[in-house]
């Protein structure tokens, strides 16, 4: 199975298990469904939990007849009591009267037996395989059963006994088989531990986070002489935890006039196809590489000379593609872009290249630097030509470093080469940002434009379909201006891309931008709480808005800085006062002069002091700040509640307590919306 399909198959199953587990009672005293952990290699898929032994009784209540019709007057049972009592098997005298919602009623309550948990599992095992799902899917028997590859052979034990069912004509055993190569002969099973182990000794380490130990020990040793280090690239060795049963690292050599290749291409080419790991020294590459193969050890070398053949054949036609690549420059090659397509509606990457000009010079006003908006609007213009590159069409990965490299043998200023070489970053939420400004601008403006426009046109992210990767965009986005520390209005960036891409979208602007505010909003809520945030603080400080998604993460930070603080629940729980008392008013105008209690004076004072001091911080992002100053709010505030009759009779005086509750409520939604806030023993 490929290592994508291995990891998404696991996280399946421990989840539909639990899910199962719970649904059908197999839980302790403490509702718990015992430990499940998943392992996985790229032959096997292994799940093994601590279950209990059977279903918990549980108590049903079964309901007869009403108790008017159950019993005559003189208390004895009806023929309608007699009869229910007899369906269920039991004598009159054990029914009781059971009082609900529709009144008393004759009923029985009963105790149901729980059952074994392994006969349960028979019939939840072969329901969570079948419901497992993969990008790509085989077909190989008469039922048309749909797995990522054939299913070989089923082992299924509870409590060292086998579970015997079926899947797509494959009948569960008690055996396994281990390594391929290896040792393929058959092994009885008894408990997981002693699969684990008797694989282990057939050349099998079902444990990914052993096997990858395993693969970085051996790279340590094998490059401990050569005093160098392994070019990090974490996807690459998950990919190859996966793809191995019992790793082994070997190291391969390759001709040093290679090393004039930029390290970005070296790395690219031997990762393509061959699966191997660059060898650096510092920051220069070494002529060697490493690779890991699914082997006990690699006694003639025959695999490490196969991997040197291939892999000197791939760097010549790298060599090839980099110096015709460079006979021709990126600004030539520019109007070639008009016949790429960018999106059939959209229009061509010209047009993207285009837009980019625009977003960029926006953007660059928004932060007050006129220096960088010259150096992105040539960035802008280079950054998609190096799809036209022999080398992309190689190594699509290469889409933006390569474009940067060009640039930088073209003599373009680093400020210029580097934005185009980061453009693409991030590419993931546990990505490197880009390390320049530059980068930062054209990776958002290229990011947002991508979103606008594929919402624009109808395409929206529906459950787990995300065919065009706008989550991912999304996330991108958010991380370059948080990380970067970014203050601009997001709502007007928005506005403007959709002024630029003029009447080639097809849905209303305001729908495209009320899409796109929900859609970020949703996954600033992904990225905080996944950051460790309390789901109730990140709602409360994106409640308040994301017109400026830098200034959302600091509201978080300073609500998470206050939530240990002694007034941060008294600060929430005399703000939820004066929303519940203002909800669903209409909005009034505030007459200071109508203020008659020295108590309701003394607020307003307050008030309008720390307003005017608060302000200012607010449009600076200064929430911690902030918060402090509105915590001098709240003594006023519980004196006014204290001594001041808000609902007064009379009408004008009413209204204007209203509205400076009003006032006040506003002032505190500039921080966050605190009626989010979750108090331990009082709902919102």
């Amino acid at each position: 199975m490929p290592a994508s399909h291995i990891k998404t198959a696991l996280e399946q199953i421990g989840k539909s298990l639990a899910v199962e587990l719970v649904a059908h009672n197999l839980v302790d005293l403490n509702n718990n469904f015992g430990r499940i952990r998943t392992y996985g290699t790229c032959r096997r898929l292994i799940v093994v939990g601590d279950f209990v032994p059977r279903q918990r009784d549980k108590e049903e209540v079964v309901i007869g007849p009403p108790k008017s019709a159950a019993f005559s007057e003189d208390g004895s049972p009806t023929q309608a009591a007699k009869g229910f009592a007899n369906a269920q098997g039991v004598s009159t005298d054990k029914l009781e009267v059971i009082k609900t919602k529709k009144g008393e009623y004759v009923g029985l309550k009963k105790i149901k037996k729980g059952k074994p948990t392994q006969d349960i599992l028979k019939r939840l095992v072969p329901r969570i395989i079948s419901s497992l799902t993969f990008p790509k899917m085989m077909r190989w028997e008469e039922s048309n059963f749909r797995f990522s590859r054939p299913i070989r052979n089923i082992v299924c034990l509870f409590d060292g006994r086998f579970l015997a069912f079926s899947i797509a004509g494959v009948s569960s055993t008690d055996f396994t088989t281990g390594h391929k190569i290896n040792s393929p002969q058959k092994i009885k099973i008894k408990s997981f531990a002693n699969y684990r182990d008797a694989l282990r000794k057939n050349k099998v380490m079902v444990d990914q986070d052993e096997r990858k130990k395993r693969i970085l020990s051996q790279i340590e040793r094998r490059l401990a002489p050569l005093e160098a280090q392994l070019f990090p690239d974490e996807d690459l060795l998950e990919k190859i935890t996966y793809s191995v049963e019992y790793p082994y690292v070997f190291l391969g050599t390759f001709p040093k006039e290679y090393l004039k290749l930029p390290l970005e291409i070296l790395s690219t080419a031997m990762k393509k196809g061959q699966n191997l790991f660059t060898v650096v020294k510092g920051k220069k590459q070494l002529p060697y590489f490493l690779g890991v193969t699914d082997a006990n050890r690699d006694v003639k070398t025959l695999i490490r000379k196969g991997n040197e053949r291939v892999l000197i054949a791939r760097l010549e036609d790298a060599k090839f593609f980099w110096e015709q690549d460079l006979k021709s420059s990126l600004e030539k090659r520019a109007g070639a872009l008009s016949d790429v397509i960018f999106q059939e509606k959209l229009g061509s990457y010209k047009n993207k290249t285009q837009r980019l000009n625009k977003i960029t010079a926006y953007l660059s006003d928004k932060i007050d630097d006129f220096d960088i908006k010259k150096e992105l609007i040539q960035a802008s213009e280079l950054c998609k030509v190096d799809l036209l590159t022999e080398m992309v069409r190689e190594f699509p990965s290469l889409q933006g470093r390569v474009g940067g490299l060009y640039s930088k043998e073209e003599g373009y200023p680093a400020s210029i080469w580097r934005s185009v070489y980061e453009h693409y970053q991030p590419v993931g939420l546990n990505d490197e940002p880009p390390s320049t400004l530059g980068g930062a601008l054209l990776s958002i403006a290229d990011k947002i434009d991508s979103i606008v426009g594929t919402v624009g046109i109808g395409i929206e992210v529906t459950g787990s379909k995300d065919p065009f990767g706008l989550r991912r965009n999304a996330h991108g986005v958010c991380k370059v201006i948080i990380d970067k520390k970014l203050s601009f209005s997001f709502p007007r960036l928005l506005d403007k891309i959709l002024k630029v891409y003029g009447d080639k979208l097809t849905r209303p602007k305001q729908e495209i931008k009320d899409y796109c505010l929900d859609f970020f909003l949703n996954r600033l809520q992904y990225i905080f709480e996944n950051q460790g945030y309390r789901y109730d603080l990140v709602k409360a400080a994106l409640q308040a808005g994301i017109d400026n998604i830098y200034y959302c993460f600091l509201r978080i930070k300073a609500l998470d800085a206050l939530k240990s603080s002694p007034n941060f629940e008294p600060l929430i729980i005399i703000a939820k006062r004066v929303n519940n008392i203002i909800q669903n008013q209409p909005v009034y105008t505030l007459n200071p002069g109508l203020l008659r209690e020295k108590e309701e004076r003394e607020l307003h004072t307050t008030f309008s002091i720390i307003k005017e001091n608060v302000l200012p911080m607010i449009s600076r992002g200064e929430f911690m700040q902030t918060q402090r100053m509105i915590l001098k709010v709240r003594s006023s505030i519980n004196n006014f509640f204290d001594h001041v009759l808000v609902m007064e009779e009379d009408r004008r005086i009413r209204r204007n307590r209203l509205a400076l509750l009003q006032q006040i409520s506003k002032l505190l939604f500039e921080m966050a919306d605190y009626s989010q806030v979750v108090i331990e023993g009082q709902g919102r």
